[in-house]
């Protein structure tokens, strides 16, 4: 399939990306083999060979970009002083449930590879917690608190992102934020899928395409983990706007308002 050029954002070659100056090359092949199309959920995506194809910073990119940035302030600022009561009493509750820190620190991986703080509601007793993030929850998971339980299930546990939005580590929408060494079906998350940092283009998000289309929780089954990279790839390609608002109405209606959280 030859090139689409209704979407500006993509290079037919992907030799060119070595003048690219959008993010930098990643450690791909040379690969000149024609654009071929994949879909995630309805959304578009280009591939060259098994690698998906590279981006390139147009002028239209670069002011939504801008915008979504201007956006990202904007929503977490607002947010922070509605959800403020909310977040307080949820504070309390936590240090009258376990002894210890309401919130929760963790390295996580974010754009271009910077590693920065995530911020998260404690939902694990104390002495359970587990910093480095590589063994991911489980059903019934025994180090997850009562309280930890409706926070997960209800996203609560996820609002303290707001500030590492506000921060600039994250955005509202974007690929979920990993730890350094994620695992997916036992495996490092970049062997089994070898065009993962594909995703480091952009800033993690508080939520994503793959989120909103119903891929998450644990990466333990390889079709899931590497739907959820292919999500990414087709959030990253045709980033909007518009899409991002798409986004945000979903997880919202699926997160919130059904709980379907983890």
């Amino acid at each position: 399939m030859s090139f689409d050029s209704s979407n500006p954002h993509l290079l037919q070659d992907y030799s060119a990306s070595a003048n690219n100056n959008d993010v930098p090359a990643l450690p791909y092949p040379q690969i000149s083999a024609r654009l071929s199309e994949r879909s995630a959920n309805g959304l578009r995506s280009f591939w060259t060979g098994k690698y998906p194809a590279d981006l390139t910073m147009t002028s239209r990119r670069q002011l939504e970009l801008t915008l979504k940035r201007a956006f990202d302030i904007v929503v977490s600022l607002l947010a922070l002083a509605f959800l403020l009561p909310l977040l307080m009493m949820v504070t309390l509750a936590i240090r009258l449930s376990d002894p210890g820190p309401a919130l929760f620190r963790q390295p996580r991986v974010g754009q271009g590879g910077r590693i920065f703080t995530i911020f998260k509601f404690r939902s694990m007793y104390m002495e359970r917690c587990n910093t480095d993030g590589v063994d991911q929850t489980v059903a019934e998971d025994e180090r997850i608190m009562p309280l930890g339980r409706f926070l997960r299930r209800t996203s609560i546990d996820e609002l303290p992102q707001l500030l590492n939005v506000l921060r600039g580590d994250m955005s509202l929408v974007g690929p979920r934020p990993h730890v350094e060494g994620q695992l997916a079906a036992g495996l490092p998350y970049e062997h089994l899928v070898p065009y993962y940092s594909y995703r480091r283009h952009m800033r993690p998000g508080l939520t994503g395409w793959a989120q909103a289309n119903g891929y998450r929780g644990p990466t333990s089954q390889s079709e899931q983990a590497i739907g959820r990279i292919d999500h990414d790839v087709a959030y990253i390609q045709n980033f909007s706007l518009l899409l991002d608002l798409r986004i945000i109405l979903i997880t919202m209606h699926r997160e919130f308002l059904r709980g379907t959280g983890s």
